[in-house]
């Protein structure tokens, strides 16, 4: 089945907010860029950027991540792309039922047995329940509910709140309505970057009776709130088997063969509790099954996994061929379970 099979008319509206989106100058830039990068010339990358985008399901940005320019024709064609996972979601996600993973307060009422942490909505709660809240914890994270990429999500310490009343008008103002405990990471998350709930993105597809495992991308932070790359964190692809695929990247052409602050390999990152982490996601795939394809950001906590939030617009990670030397992608075991 072709691309066409998630979708034409989907497919076609996509093109056209690309098409109407589109910014020459920073698409020569990018070209630029790539072309300095792999000894190419400027116009040959500029022109294949805009035939790979017209006819190849490939969003400018992904052609960069993924180093397309020293890859041959077939294989690109391996690797998932913005476009094509825009695509699946359009065609698999009921329109319906996506509000309940846009609204994070909405999600933790819908996920409420999976997300192993206290959370109190801020409308809802008293200054003095606040203060209860955040002293039981000592630690918790203020987060806007509609929010992606880590935004409008921050971290704050009993010790440092003197005044509760003037602490809860603030979050009001920032529209940080969520609070939520704090997670503590398995210790050999901790022991990378202690500073940060390290995520796992794992990638799903629920046909109505499995749940198949696309991908797996394990998230580093720096220290930050977040672990996102806008607060400076990157990721590596993992195996199966929850191995790392080779060393960390971001979208910014920095490799981490090790974390920059703990000094730990990321070349030979392990993910503990495989096991226990797809019978956990296999439960959260079925809480709304008309939502059948989702990317799950979870941590694995001291004692299991738990569900920090689920994107049914899966954002794509992937392999990076200029640094782990695999040049090959995921398109073929989403091809096999999506079946396009």
């Amino acid at each position: 089945m072709t691309a066409q099979g998630l979708g034409l008319k989907n497919r076609l509206s996509y093109l056209g907010r690309r098409a109407r989106g589109f910014d020459a100058a920073s698409v020569l830039q990018r070209s630029r860029e790539v072309g300095a990068r792999f000894g190419k010339p400027t116009p040959v990358v500029f022109a294949d950027m805009l035939w790979s985008a017209a006819f190849k399901n490939t969003a400018f940005q992904d052609y960069v991540d993924y180093d397309f320019a020293m890859l041959t024709a077939t294989e690109r064609e391996t690797f998932m792309t913005h476009s094509l996972s825009n695509h699946i979601a359009m065609k698999y996600d009921q329109p319906e039922f996506r509000s309940l993973f846009h609204d994070k307060l909405e999600f933790n009422h819908k996920f409420a047995d999976l997300l192993g942490r206290g959370w109190i909505d801020v409308r809802e709660s008293s200054v003095d329940q606040i203060r209860d809240f955040v002293l039981a914890h000592e630690k918790v994270m203020g987060k806007v509910p509609f929010s992606d990429s880590g935004h409008g999500v921050e971290r704050y310490e009993a010790t440092d709140v003197v005044d509760w009343q003037k602490f809860r008008a603030q979050l009001l103002a920032k529209g940080q309505t969520l609070l939520e405990e704090y997670i503590t990471q398995h210790p050999t998350l901790a022991a990378i970057c202690p500073g940060t709930a390290n995520t796992t993105r794992v990638t799903t597809f629920f046909d109505g009776t499995d749940t198949h495992v696309l991908s797996m991308a394990q998230k580093f932070g720096r220290g930050a709130a977040s672990d996102q790359q806008t607060f400076g964190g990157f990721y590596t692809m993992l195996d199966l088997q929850g191995h790392s695929r080779g060393a960390g990247y971001d979208s910014h052409d920095n490799v981490y063969k090790t974390h920059p602050e703990s000094g730990v390999s990321i070349v030979d990152f392990q993910l503990p509790m495989v096991d226990e982490l797809f019978a956990f996601i296999d439960k959260a795939a079925r809480v709304v099954p008309q939502i059948q394809y989702v990317g799950w950001d979870i941590v694995i906590g001291e004692t299991g996994p738990v569900l920090v939030e689920g994107n049914w617009a899966a954002g794509v990670y992937e392999n990076k061929p200029s640094v782990t030397g695999i040049r090959t992608g995921s398109r073929p075991r989403f091809r096999e379970f999506v079946g396009f």
